[in-house]
């Protein structure tokens, strides 16, 4: 099929084909950037990542219900890993108006079906608001379905987005030992940065909301992944992170600002990657990152990993496993071809992520 790529073909390029991207509207830039955009309930997807492209210029917190309708609708929120995004986006409109939560909450779910309901219980979760249990515990006996959710949440079983850890903790000589008699017992997999990529779309979705420093920052801890060449999966996200970046901010010179006035203070394994970024993003080099970041995978997954070549090349064999996989990327091929923001809108996800063996 014309346009269509699969993760076997090439993992990067495979989620910047496959997603749908919130701006694709911006391909219609200039009306956009001075007429707002109305919502009704014969709204397609695309009008709804239009006005979600445009909100953080126009605060509109109570058409955030009618968004989420059309997006229910349209089945744009069937899969919790690919929506990421739009949970990040409702998070973010909660938290903004800490006043109008409650009542905000109230109306989304009164035109969501059930099957729905869990999207506004993430964004309540990851809302930043210091109350979240108390508005989550006030909306619960409206979510009867989703109560386990619900519970795991308000236990901390399931983190809020501020204790996600941002690496999965290695596990240890002996527990690699048990795994590999088979004696290790079956846990939880931690929800972590590296292992969950719709959460850097939850970050996006946050920033569309709100314009804020505080999602982006997050995404900012990423760009060092993108210099990983032991683990294909954070290498690939961290790349990711690094694109959707230039793309971003080399069409909204408030991300551009934003991101130059944080260069100053950032730790010395970030600062010279978001240099890179800046310079990029200044310079419309959009195109270079992602053949960067292309090039980069190919040779992670050909070559294998540096510490599998180091050890060969020193006559020491390896003291474990590391388990690699291709995750897909954000932003459609469209959308990267003109620039819209690349994240939003339907971006990664987990449902798109597949395990290779990188010596096949």
């Amino acid at each position: 099929m014309r346009g269509v790529w699969y993760p076997a073909f090439h993992p990067f390029l495979y989620r910047l084909a496959c997603l749908v991207p919130i701006a694709l509207a911006l391909l219609i830039a200039p009306a956009a950037a001075t007429a707002p955009v109305r919502l009704s309930d014969l709204s397609s997807r695309e009008d709804v990542l239009r006005w979600i492209d445009s909100y953080r210029m126009r605060p509109d917190p109570g058409n955030a219900r009618l968004a989420m309708k059309v997006l229910s609708e349209r089945g744009a929120l069937r899969d919790a890993e690919s929506a990421g995004v739009y949970a990040g986006f409702l998070a973010g409109v909660i938290g903004a108006h800490p006043g109008e939560a409650d009542s905000i909450v109230a109306q989304v779910l009164a035109v969501l079906p059930p099957e729905d309901h869990w999207i506004v219980v993430r964004a309540i979760v990851y809302s930043g608001l210091p109350d979240w249990k108390g508005l989550l515990r006030r909306s619960a006996p409206r979510m009867p379905t989703r109560s386990v959710m619900i519970g795991e949440y308000l236990d901390d079983k399931l983190p809020s987005l501020e204790r996600v850890p941002l690496e999965t903790k290695k596990p240890g000589v002996w527990e690699q030992v048990k795994g590999y008699f088979g004696t290790r017992e079956p846990k939880r997999i931690e929800l972590t940065y590296d292992s969950s990529p719709e959460l850097l779309d939850t970050l996006w979705g946050l920033y569309f909301a709100t314009g804020s420093y505080r999602p982006v920052s997050w995404i900012l801890v990423m760009l060092p992944w993108s210099k990983d060449r032991d683990n294909v999966q954070r290498l690939t996200l961290g790349s990711m992170a690094k694109y959707t970046l230039v793309t971003n901010a080399s069409r909204n010179r408030d991300l551009l600002m934003m991101l130059k006035r944080a260069s100053s203070h950032q730790a010395k394994e970030v600062k010279p990657i978001l240099n890179e970024v800046i310079e990029a993003a200044d310079t419309m080099e959009t195109s270079r990152i992602r053949r960067e970041a292309i090039a980069a995978i190919d040779e992670l997954k050909q070559k294998g990993p540096n510490s599998w070549r180091n050890l060969s090349l020193a006559g020491k064999l390896a003291e474990g496993t590391v388990s690699l996989g291709c995750i897909a990327a954000a932003a459609s091929g469209v959308g990267a071809a003109v620039g819209v923001p690349c994240v939003v809108g339907g971006a990664v996800g987990s449902a798109a992520l597949s395990a290779f063996d990188p010596m096949k």
